[in-house]
């Protein structure tokens, strides 16, 4: 089972930037790809990213291509999500989501565990 934590929400004004963290607990977080989600008041829960186990792939919705960068360290337990030129229309609260099913897709099911989330809110 893996407990996943994440952090590096807050307030920031369009055109600025944020990283989240997401710190997970166990021995085997190297074992699974990770996933960034997103779910604003309102609305059904969004795909943002996804990284594979060794970090050697990556998938980005079309939304945030180019803008946001996901990126994870192995041996910190840890995934990030370096968020740039960020638009008020990223405001949502952000989930980390780790899965064994290697698909790389943006499908919530094909992940088991979820954090609690952290908000982020953009400005204009």
């Amino acid at each position: 089972q893996v407990q996943l934590v994440e952090s590096g929400g807050g307030l920031v004004q369009a055109g600025g930037s944020l990283r989240l963290s997401c710190a997970a607990s166990g021995r085997t977080f190297s074992t699974y790809d990770m996933g960034w989600f997103r779910q604003a008041p309102g609305k059904e829960r969004e795909f943002v990213a996804t990284i594979s186990w060794s970090g050697g792939r990556t998938y980005y919705a079309d939304s945030v291509k180019g803008r946001f960068t996901i990126s994870r360290d192995n041996a910190k337990n840890t995934v990030y999500l370096q968020m740039n030129s960020l638009k008020p229309e990223d405001t949502a609260v952000y989930h980390c989501a780790a899965s064994k099913l290697a698909t790389m897709t943006g499908a919530a099911d094909d992940y088991a565990y979820w954090g609690q989330g952290t908000q982020v809110t953009v400005s204009s």
